[in-house]
């Protein structure tokens, strides 16, 4: 098969635009934190060796999508350990939050950038023999790159908006050429399997969610306790997963409780911790004290705002409170997964925006496992109801707790149709 006009037209520009991109994204990590080597990632230049053995290369561009394949790939090394994995992504958040749940033996670095030169370099010195990208990452030059060196490549819990499918969809030979070399297709909703059948790759199926099946949360009990006894008793609150133009809602609500509820702790969990110097302005605005996680401030701190604006404790938040609002649902990003606090045993609220997880909200909705509310004046009140009756509150964490199941079964199966990928070279986990 043959490269389109417009995919060979994609390539010219992506060349041009590499050396700013590749400027822009180092600078970025830099910015962050993260030293000169790793940046330096992102070009494809390695800062680790290739262990010897069959490698599996997952890929998730961002916080969310690298955390929801810690599950599977933990399940892959537990039942093959001889297959190595190589965990990418594209931001210095999501580093740092997998980080400290990485499993033995597995690998992170960051994803080499969608030019030919990044892609030859990274694959040249990792010789992956199956490529899994998670989530929507299609990206053009990379696939082309697969298909030639006869490199299978696998998505895993696709999700293709409508949006994104119908610009695919305009230009269909295209979509065939990009996709040919991709052998299977996981995915998360009806939705997406029959938007990638519709762009001719027959062998997407639906499957289980790996969101759904991430596990008890990971929290040291030592550390739940303290948290507990730094509250000594106060009402809480948490907003997670915030994003611009939501935090300003979710401090009007605190507001709002805080005539009923004076001693109400909110705490403000905003999805990327490096947006706190443009919150902490906003809660100065509201006229609300504010103690900072980052700063070193602990919840005992006088104040009314607890800023939470560190990485990988989001877990201690939904297991400390009984309620929690997901962010993201009401901006147009589309929502968060709800199965991380149906895991923690919290009250779930969330706005009306959820797209990327519609199918899972419908049947928390069913199971009345969750609440949805509209703006401020809505989220306010309802948060009202839940301190006020905390029966209710513990009615929907029971029923939203089967609605995150570990998945054992499910994961057993993903690892066997991946390893069935790499031509027999891996362990398969049911012998």
């Amino acid at each position: 098969m043959h490269p389109t006009a417009l995919f060979r037209l994609y390539r010219a520009l992506s060349a041009v635009a590499l050396p700013f991109a590749a400027r822009s994204a180092v600078n970025k990590l830099r910015r962050a934190g993260v030293t000169v080597d790793r940046a330096h990632e992102r070009l494809g230049h390695s800062s680790a060796e290739r262990p010897l053995g069959p490698l599996i290369w997952f890929h998730g561009a961002s916080v969310g999508e690298a955390k929801s394949v810690l599950p599977l790939i933990k399940r892959i090394r537990d039942v093959a350990p001889d297959v190595q994995v190589l965990l990418t992504s594209g931001t210095a958040t999501s580093a740092e939050a997998v980080a400290r749940h990485l499993p033995t033996g597995v690998l992170h670095q960051f994803s080499p950038l969608d030019g030919m030169g990044p892609l030859t370099r990274f694959l040249n010195r990792w010789r992956p023999d199956l490529c899994v990208l998670v989530e929507s990452e299609l990206w053009p030059n990379l696939l082309d790159i697969c298909a030639q060196r006869d490199l299978p490549v696998a998505l895993l819990n696709a999700r293709l908006s409508d949006r994104s499918a119908d610009g695919w969809k305009k230009f269909p030979t295209t979509a065939s050429y990009v996709l040919r070399g991709i052998t299977w297709a996981h995915c998360q909703d009806r939705r997406s399997r029959d938007h990638l059948r519709d762009m001719g790759l027959i062998e997407a199926e639906q499957g289980t969610n790996l969101k759904s099946i991430l596990g008890a949360p990971r929290v040291k009990p030592e550390e739940l306790d303290a948290a507990h006894g730094a509250l000594g008793g106060r009402p809480v609150w948490v907003a997670a997963s915030t994003h611009p133009g939501e935090e300003e809602q979710v401090l009007a609500a605190h507001n709002v409780l805080l005539k009923s509820h004076p001693n109400l702790y909110l705490i403000l969990v905003p999805r990327h911790p490096e947006r706190a110097t443009d919150i902490l302005p906003l809660i100065g605005e509201s006229n609300l004290s504010v103690a900072q996680r980052s700063m070193g401030q602990s919840l005992d701190a006088p104040a009314q705002v607890y800023l939470a604006d560190t990485m990988g404790e989001t877990d201690l938040w939904y297991a400390l409170s009984p309620i929690v609002f997901l962010g993201g649902s009401f901006s147009d990003v589309g929502g968060h997964t709800p199965f991380e606090p149906a895991a923690a045993h919290t009250a779930i609220v969330h706005g009306p925006n959820y797209a990327n997880f519609a199918e899972a909200y419908a049947a928390f909705q069913m199971k009345d496992a969750s609440v949805q509310v509209t703006d401020s004046a809505t989220l306010a009140a309802e948060i009202d109801t839940l301190l006020t009756h905390p029966s209710r509150a513990a009615q929907l964490a029971a029923n939203a707790r089967p609605l995150a199941p570990t998945g054992t079964e499910a994961l057993d199966a993903i690892a066997h149709r991946l390893f069935s990928l790499m031509d027999g070279q891996a362990m398969d986990p049911h012998a």
